[in-house]
């Protein structure tokens, strides 16, 4: 693994599976940080099996295990104890987002560990948080995207849609990595651990705050408006005459202004009553729309982008998957590299922020590809790992 990197020296112990807590170890462990992931022998983390997408190997798990040693320990086992208190023995940092109270079941709880431990940093993701009503409930992603209000604001008017990621997870995961950045911080001035318990709850409704303060005291909630936005206009997807699609995003009375002089050469519209403010458009947006999709229904999207981006005003295509793979952006700024996998190399996108060559991107690992070379590590011999193995630990 790339030495020298910001977390080099940092030891990681997670008890993961699905997306939440392997996407936040991901994140340290593409920072130098060392990466040890226990799974269930002969199964492993449940996200292996989604699909078989990725030369075989499923695409969520390619996407958020690179850089990990994989440990098959049997965490229900009598003989997983001992195992477990040596890495933790050597661990700077404990993450976990197994089912609601089993860490404590084990005894890994922040409380159980943090007298033995005092520099542990334990960071618990769940879906409501580790205290209240909800403590003991399931969380999934789309569930927690609908019990946070996000399903009530996406989609159309007539139907709620989920995000197309796992966004959910993916806030929570961002959280943890976030909050163990600054914990590590903080254990460097006062040499103490921290508990972290994150909720995926929390974490999506802090993201949902604008619509949660378009909304408050009661006040009509932002409606559903597909792909547009719900109280910008024009704002959203709009088609051209070569059958594509353009997103426009104009923000201010300026670029209206220029938008209806330049991009749709009808400078008689910017001074319409019906369209003289944001309020009105949105108001009258079944009529703004048509005009616009006339005067789009001629051109190619070359030329409507060439006419947004003459008159600087901010627009996008909507491109699918194989667009994304071939982006001229993305290829310009080298920020496509290559991770190895069990069923041989795959593209990966550099982490967003750091350099290229500037982050482990080291491989996937296969299910207990790290286990005996974890365990002689902690002094086990060959003897010792065959019998644990025979005991059905591993």
């Amino acid at each position: 693994m790339t030495m020298n990197l910001p977390l080099s020296g940092i030891t990681v112990l997670s008890l993961e599976h699905a997306i939440a807590a392997p996407f936040c170890t991901r994140q340290l462990a593409d920072l130098g940080a060392r990466v040890i992931k226990v799974e269930r022998p002969g199964v492993g983390d449940f996200a292996r099996a989604y699909d078989e997408r990725v030369h075989g190997l499923a695409s969520h798990f390619v996407w958020t295990n690179r850089s990990k040693e994989s440990l098959a320990l049997d965490l229900k086992h009598p003989e997983a104890a001992g195992v477990l208190a040596a890495l933790l023995a050597r661990a700077d940092v404990l993450v976990q987002n197994l089912a609601p109270g089993a860490a404590a079941r084990l005894g890994l709880s922040w409380e159980a560990l943090s007298a033995r431990h005092p520099q542990l940093i334990v960071c618990d993701i769940s879906g409501y948080g580790g205290d209240g009503p909800y403590r003991d409930k399931k969380a999934y992603d789309l569930l927690i995207q609908s019990e946070s209000g996000f399903l009530s604001v996406t989609g159309s008017p007539d139907e709620p849609a989920k995000a197309g990621c796992s966004v959910a997870d993916i806030a929570a995961g961002m959280y943890a990595y976030s909050g163990i950045l600054a914990a590590l911080i903080e254990r460097g001035r006062t040499g103490r651990g921290k508990h972290l318990d994150v909720s995926m709850l929390e974490s999506m409704v802090e993201w949902m705050s604008y619509p949660l303060y378009y909304a408050f005291e009661g006040a009509p909630p932002p409606p559903r408006a597909g792909a547009a936005h719900a109280t910008i206009y024009p704002y959203g997807p709009f088609p051209v005459g070569d059958g594509r699609t353009v997103m426009l995003g104009l923000q201010n009375e300026r670029e209206w202004k220029v938008f209806c002089e330049q991009v749709l050469q009808q400078p008689g519209l910017a001074t319409d009553v019906r369209f003289a403010s944001n309020s009105r458009r949105t108001e009258a947006r079944a009529e703004l729309r048509a005009i616009i999709v006339a005067a789009f229904s001629t051109l190619r999207i070359e030329e409507v982008e060439a006419r947004l981006d003459a008159a600087q005003i901010a627009n996008a295509r909507m491109n699918d998957m194989q667009a994304v793979w071939q982006h001229p952006q993305l290829a310009a700024r080298g920020r496509w590299t290559e991770v190895a996998t069990p069923a041989g190399p795959v593209p990966a996108l550099w982490p967003p922020g750091q350099a290229p060559h500037e982050s482990a991107m080291a491989p996937v690992p296969a299910l207990g590809e790290h286990t005996q070379a974890i365990l002689a590590e902690l002094g086990l011999d060959a003897q010792q790992i065959a019998r644990l193995r025979d005991a059905g630990a591993l």
